[in-house]
């Protein structure tokens, strides 16, 4: 079962993206700030991350920027799933190494399709 890590500082969206993967049969790590999603990817070692943009202490930008140059988590596909949706918003996450920028409000059943697709990109790829 592939474990997904979100960092997303709204509890309502952090509980229904956490419901959603979990009902998709997801493993399901949850974290309120950048921070928390930092120590938790390095410790947890996700098939996934979904990363908030707007988060407390450290915007989810820099929490990409970080782990991607990590050695121990550079190779975890990340995703954005931000309100900020505005072309250069989504370049930048791009940029710094996402492979996708899913943008609010989503449908769950998209999400969970996008993220069983980006599984399935990084299993087999090429």
């Amino acid at each position: 079962m592939p474990k997904i890590l979100v960092a997303e500082d709204e509890r309502d969206i952090r509980e229904l993206v956490g419901f959603t993967l979990r009902f998709a049969g997801f493993e399901v790590v949850l974290v309120a700030n950048g921070i928390e999603a930092i120590e938790k990817a390095s410790h947890e070692q996700p098939d996934l991350i979904i990363l908030d943009v707007r988060m407390p202490k450290v915007t989810g930008y820099e929490v990409c920027r970080q782990l991607k140059g990590n050695p121990a988590t550079s190779a975890i596909p990340i995703v954005f799933l931000s309100a900020k949706g505005r072309d250069g918003e989504i370049q930048q996450g791009l940029d710094l190494g996402a492979m996708e920028y899913i943008v609010k409000p989503f449908a769950p059943d998209d999400l969970v399709n996008q993220v069983k697709d980006i599984l399935q990109r990084v299993a087999s790829p090429g």
